[in-house]
């Protein structure tokens, strides 16, 4: 970014001026991705896929889904034994353009079409822009009910079946910290006449809020993390996932009996926090392409920061999740059978060679570990009453893979 600053763009300076001309990084974040408006999801501008802004599994193509809906179906299978007579739901928040979605449905269909009878897809989308390509994506689905509601309205009627958060709270807005002599600062962005005579974002700070303090001793003790960690350049620069208890709670109202599978970039803590990872892990994506300038281009790109899995299972776990495990995107399709899906590519014919070295290619980048491998799967449980179901429900995808015959 130059010394300058990133030019502010027109509809954000009135929300500078309503707020005094400087905000925390986290509301800048809030506006540039979910203002209803001009935000990058809120106003539908990013496009996901090969030929969007960034590629995510599902749009990778159909195999991701076939693997994803045989731990559906063991999930739906127990809750069915538990809940014989109650409906069962399948809830994708963040759903994106619709396409995993979409494939989960035509692969329950062929491996169980009797779960469609008993099953409703409920998608929860608080973006307009997004939820109108969803609805464009599903508008011929006629399998199953197809609903569009919101965590606070499913709360009145808890649900029984799977949560999927794919790829959604690695956009939920964060804190940005920055050290200073060995103590953190909160990072702000403001908003200023340059001497270019227009108006440039750049990035200020101050002492950490009383509430945000405390979060973060909370942190500190439950997860046995020192902030900043020791050896920690001056200027060391970091995220706190403000926004994810509370989402965590909504989830945890939402769900009577079942699993939330999360599904995102994430980092162990003593990685995430690392006196070496010097600059966090926020970054900017447009047109396929990563950039660091955070600032630039508000409301035109996508900002992800990773999750840090130890306090996130933490903070689950003080909101009544059991944590039923986790692990790397490779491992988890690779005990849900992509080895056989990519042995079973060779018994194509000769004439579908092209389709099979493409499906071969998106396999591949399923589990490639400098790619999308390197998604971390967290599985969590709710019950809202433990002395009903003591046991925690199985997870196929944490087992070690089976061989191939």
């Amino acid at each position: 970014m130059e010394s300058l600053g990133a030019p502010c763009p027109a509809w954000m300076v009135t929300r500078f001026e309503e707020a005094g001309g400087t905000i925390s990084f986290r509301r800048f974040m809030e506006l540039a991705l979910h203002d209803p408006d001009h935000g990058a999801y809120g106003a539908g501008i990013l496009r996901v896929g090969p030929d969007g802004d960034f590629v995510t599994s599902p749009s990778m193509g159909p195999d991701f889904a076939a693997l994803l809906a045989l731990q559906l179906v063991q999930w739906f299978d127990q809750l069915a034994v538990l809940h014989p007579e109650a409906p069962l739901c399948l809830v994708d928040i963040g759903p994106g353009e619709g396409d995993l979605a979409a494939d989960l449905i035509t692969e329950l269909n062929r491996l169980q079409p009797e779960w469609l009878d008993r099953l409703e897809l409920i998608l929860v989308e608080l973006n307009q822009g997004m939820a109108a390509r969803q609805r464009k994506r599903l508008d011929q689905v006629d399998s199953l009910a197809v609903t569009w509601r919101s965590l606070e309205q499913l709360s009145s009627q808890p649900l029984i079946g799977v949560f999927l958060a794919h790829e959604l709270l690695d956009a939920l807005p964060v804190e940005r910290l920055v050290n200073r002599e060995g103590e953190l600062n909160q990072l702000l962005v403001t908003a200023a006449m340059g001497s270019d005579q227009t108006v440039r974002l750049q990035w200020a700070e101050q002492p950490l809020p009383e509430a945000l303090e405390q979060q973060l001793q909370w942190a500190e003790h439950q997860c046995d993390l020192v902030l900043p960690p020791a050896g920690a350049p001056e200027g060391w620069t970091t995220e706190w996932h403000h926004s994810v208890p509370d989402w965590l709670q909504s989830a945890a109202g939402a769900l009577g009996h079942g699993v939330l599978l999360i599904v995102d970039y994430a980092h162990e803590a003593a990685r995430y926090y690392s006196a070496l990872r010097s600059a966090g892990t926020l970054l900017a994506y447009r047109h396929q392409k990563v950039s660091n300038d955070l600032l630039g281009q508000a409301g035109l790109t996508d900002l992800t920061a990773h999750l840090c899995i130890d306090t996130l299972i933490a903070q689950a776990r003080q909101r009544g999740w059991l944590c039923l495990g986790h692990c790397r995107q490779g491992e988890a399709l690779l005990s849900l059978g992509l080895a056989e899906r990519l042995h079973n590519l060779q018994r194509l014919p000769t004439d579908q060679l092209a389709l099979a070295l493409q499906r071969r290619e998106a396999l591949l980048r399923l589990v490639d570990p400098g790619a999308l491998g390197d998604f971390r799967w967290i599985a969590l449980q709710r019950c809202r009453d433990l002395s009903d179901d003591p046991l925690p429900l199985q997870a196929r995808f944490l087992e070690p893979p089976s061989e191939i015959s």
